[in-house]
């Protein structure tokens, strides 16, 4: 008796150790989320001095953002995502790949590690300024492309859709890339050294080495990376923000979700901010789930049929 009340008693004290986490994630994630799902079956925004609502209006916020121009900022969000998140992940794959092998005797490798890896340290919003001022029209880019010869007048790369979302891709790029190397070189070094030699004492090249061996054993992290990379694609508004000057431009193909979203706060309409955020939400959830189920569907598929087999050989 006196074990299991000791056992209580420190049972009690771990309680009270992870008990702030839960408060202040209940004080400050959940009651805001429980708030911005119940204004958004509210007519609630201010126009001039005057706050119209809450008013109930069930569908309605969510029926007019269908009805706005929000799927072609969905669709602006995935193509400016797509632009940084494609080879970011094929030149981390690459890096680590290169850093993790014994064979190659890179000299060097922390040097190369914390140069890539810089860029990620430096905030959004000074990387955004930074590409603004090189490549406006006055800017050093225009003035060297012109020394050089290769223009006869300054490119206004911020001016078409291409540049614009261009350099937003390169900018998430250079963010990022150099944490995902960092976390897939962790990946490839905790696989055992004995799979990758018994792989070589079979005839296996290097090659072939990677995408048998290497790629399926570090699914978990190719996973995780993929999934918090949706997020932040889907959370993207920084560095467009900054760059247009929250305008979108040219011709708003390069306005975001969140973009949209804080065109919706500025102007308090806390109604459609609220039902916008819930899509947000319920978008995020449904890409997060496909991604799980099909890079780790495979493998349960895998489990169960060598269960099964199991379970027959043992019948037998």
């Amino acid at each position: 008796m006196r074990q299991k009340s000791k056992h209580i008693r420190y049972a009690k004290w771990g309680y009270l150790f992870i008990l702030p986490f839960f408060v202040a994630f209940f004080i400050f994630s959940f009651i805001p989320l429980v708030d911005t799902v119940r204004y958004s079956f509210f007519e609630y925004y201010q126009s001039g001095i005057k706050e119209i609502g809450p008013n109930f209006v069930g569908m309605a916020n969510y029926q007019s953002l269908l009805d706005s121009d929000m799927l072609k900022y969905a669709g602006n969000t995935l193509i400016l995502w797509l632009i940084g998140f494609i080879p970011q992940i094929l030149i981390a794959l690459l890096l680590a790949n290169w850093f993790t092998d014994i064979q190659m005797k890179i000299r060097g490798k922390q040097f190369f590690k914390v140069v890539i890896y810089l860029p990620n340290l430096i905030m959004a919003s000074a990387f955004a300024m930074l590409f603004f001022a090189l490549f406006s029209t006055n800017g050093p880019m225009n003035s060297i492309l012109e020394s050089l010869g290769l223009t006869s007048e300054p490119i206004d790369f911020m001016g078409t859709t291409f540049g614009t979302r261009a350099l937003i891709g390169l900018m998430n790029f250079l963010m990022w890339f150099g944490n995902t190397t960092i976390m897939l070189q962790a990946a490839i070094m905790g696989i055992s050294p004995d799979i990758f030699e018994a792989a070589e004492l079979d005839g296996c090249g290097s090659v072939r080495r990677f995408f048998s061996i290497t790629l399926p054993l570090i699914r978990p992290i190719l996973t995780y990376t993929l999934i918090t990379s949706i997020i932040g694609g889907l959370q993207m508004f920084d560095v467009p923000q900054i760059l247009t000057n929250g305008q979108g431009n040219p011709d708003r193909t390069s306005m975001t979700l969140i973009m949209f979203l804080n065109s919706h706060l500025q102007s308090r309409n806390y109604g459609m901010a609220g039902a916008l955020s819930v899509y947000l939400f319920i978008v995020s959830g449904i890409l997060c789930f496909l991604v799980y189920r099909i890079t780790n569907g495979q493998k349960d598929t895998g489990v169960k049929t060598e269960r099964k087999h199991r379970k027959g050989g043992a019948k037998a």
